[in-house]
């Protein structure tokens, strides 16, 4: 298995996952921050991306690329 060096997920991230535009994306992530009462500037946790697509998070971890 390999370890993520980083915790946060980023669009280009989404992206990857899920094959859809950086504008879906970035909508997304938006949706995850205003659904966990996060502020625009704090990150979303691999975990919490996870959790709320309903995708392994073994699976998320393979398409984040350091």
């Amino acid at each position: 298995m390999k370890i993520p060096k980083r915790v946060c997920v980023y669009p280009k991230d989404v992206q990857r996952i899920t094959g859809r535009s950086e504008k879906y994306a970035r909508r997304l992530l938006h949706t995850i921050r205003q659904n966990l009462n996060k502020q625009s500037h704090q990150f979303i946790t691999i975990e919490e991306f996870a959790q709320h697509v309903g995708i392994d998070i073994e699976t998320v971890k393979q398409f984040i690329i350091d």
